[in-house]
């Protein structure tokens, strides 16, 4: 299975290589790829859609007496689904990073309406 019946070139074909965990490049595409470079055109997008939505929150929420902006997710969803139909996935990003907080680990549209999102 190593000779290619499609080239016309009898050599065989080497060995792909394997890493094994621990190994640093373990689950990374290869340095200089098309992967590599699409991985990190995603990260740089999410980054941004990040961005926008603390900048959403920031104008539609209102300041509390702790000094931070909070805003209700009903209230969010509505402003900010024009824009983009992730904002929950946007949202747990933004935790994840540290950049908001909020009770519970996923938000549902119609359910969640009234939880408070916090910009920290």
């Amino acid at each position: 299975q190593r000779r290619n019946p499609f080239s016309n070139d009898h050599r065989l074909a080497t060995k792909p290589v394997h890493t094994h965990r621990g190994d640093p490049t373990y689950g990374r595409p290869p340095e200089g790829s098309q992967t590599e470079q699409r991985g990190k055109d995603a990260h740089s997008h999410v980054e941004k859609e990040v961005e926008e939505l603390c900048l959403i929150i920031r104008s539609t929420g209102e300041v509390g007496e702790d000094g931070h902006v909070s805003v209700t997710f009903g209230q969010l969803f509505e402003t900010y689904v024009t824009i983009s139909n992730k904002v929950v996935g946007i949202l747990l990003r933004a935790r994840k990073h540290g950049l908001v907080h909020f009770e519970g680990e996923m938000l549902w549209q119609g359910k969640d309406d009234d939880v408070i999102i916090t910009l920290l």
